[in-house]
């Protein structure tokens, strides 16, 4: 499954469970708008590592945090072509 339909599922996921009332999500969405919480995005970030088997916030002491949900998905696709490289 492609990063970006993984990633956004995963985040309708979460939000569903904790009982979050989610945002239409695009890649200008920014992530404080998403309607996803600091708790949302630990659990998102620990699904995403076991899932697609990279953490982007540890491959890289350089990193940029992402503000929107296009950077977000960036990030993690990068991280995987950085990884099967």
């Amino acid at each position: 499954m492609p990063i970006r339909l993984t990633v956004l599922g995963q985040m309708k996921q979460i939000a569903e469970e904790q009982q979050r009332s989610i945002a239409q999500l695009d890649d200008a969405t920014a992530l404080v708008e998403s309607g996803l919480d600091s708790l949302c995005f630990a659990i998102l970030v620990a699904r995403l590592e076991a899932e697609l088997g990279v953490d982007p916030f540890t491959m890289s002491e350089d990193i940029l945090f992402p503000v929107t949900v296009g950077e977000f998905i960036a990030l993690y696709e990068r991280a995987a072509v950085d990884e099967a490289a």
